[in-house]
């Protein structure tokens, strides 16, 4: 088996690798979308993947897997955009947006880090149909907490669901064989 850290940066590599290429052909034009926009792009997103793990009939030759890669790349840019807010006009180059993509997933994998010692990888005994539950979960959460105006009482805020997202988006790949 695999160590989950080197597992982890083979699949963000990947995830990282494809936002690049993005960039390179769009800019940063998702700069420009507000966070719900991106919490909805990410919810179909999701939706597809629980489509797909229970319909046994596809007309889109796309599986699963790509789909974890963008909710995992749409996360990084909402938490880009937590961070910088929305603009008007792209206003990032991609060295720029690399560095902060490099950035988010740095705190993010030191978060799954902690989580997963703790937990002691359980999981790696998950169904990737409950990492996908847990994705819609956390995406319901967000949209709950966006229609509070980002206030909550007793919860964690709109970032760490983002982060849960993501890690749960590398572990599904990971159970795929997805990390290359």
């Amino acid at each position: 088996m695999v160590p989950t850290t080197v597992a982890y940066d083979k699949v963000i590599a990947r995830c990282r690798s494809l936002f690049v290429n993005k960039m390179t052909d769009y800019g940063s034009a998702w700069r420009i979308l507000r966070l719900p926009s991106l919490t909805d792009q990410i919810f179909i997103k999701a939706q597809r993947i629980r489509s797909l793990q229970e319909n046994a009939v596809r007309k889109v030759d796309e599986g699963e897997a790509s789909e974890f890669i963008g909710i995992i790349n749409y996360s990084v840019m909402a938490l880009i955009q937590l961070e910088l807010g929305v603009v008007d006009q792209p206003d990032l180059d991609t060295e720029r947006a690399s560095a902060l993509y490099d950035e988010k997933i740095h705190v993010t994998k030191t978060l799954m880090e902690a989580k997963n010692h703790d937990y002691g990888e359980a999981w790696r005994e998950m169904r990737i149909s409950s990492l996908t539950d847990l994705i819609l979960q956390k995406l319901l959460r967000v949209k709950q907490i966006e229609d509070n105006k980002g206030k909550t009482l007793v919860s964690e805020g709109i970032d760490a669901n983002y982060q849960d997202m993501i890690n749960y988006a590398v572990f599904a790949l990971i159970l795929m064989g997805e990390e290359f």
